[in-house]
């Protein structure tokens, strides 16, 4: 089982996604800026410089807003998605081939993770 951490970032009524580059697994999926926590990490550690490498951006990590275990052909991952806020810096694509504001009403027009589809589900709930 992997370890893997993501920001729920919001900016006024839109969310940050991120799609992922080409020649990675499940290239250009879109989901949700993080990775993986390395040993000796705490979660909140782990998003804080996964974000910092991806993004070039200084993160405040809040309350976990769900977490979901999914099982790809590769590997399974226990996923936990925290609310989050940028607290220094504006998000650049140092890693991604995009990045995006998007409504959770926009949510449709995008290709997933299968990892995120729940995630996405619960947060299109909660905007009603």
């Amino acid at each position: 089982m992997t370890e893997v951490v993501a920001a729920l970032i919001w900016q006024g009524e839109k969310f940050l996604i991120c799609q992922r580059p080409a020649h990675k697994a499940r290239g250009l999926l879109w989901e949700f800026v993080g990775g993986k926590v390395e040993p000796g990490e705490t979660k909140e550690e782990a998003l804080i410089r996964e974000c910092r490498e991806e993004l070039a951006v200084i993160l405040s990590v809040g309350e976990v807003f769900m977490d979901v275990t999914h099982e790809y052909p590769d590997l399974t991952v226990h996923l936990t998605l925290f609310h989050a806020v940028i607290a220094e810096g504006e998000p650049q694509k140092l890693e991604h081939n995009d990045i995006r504001w998007i409504t959770p009403r926009e949510i449709p027009d995008y290709n997933f993770c299968p990892a995120d589809v729940e995630i996405l589900q619960e947060i299109g709930r909660r905007a009603g």
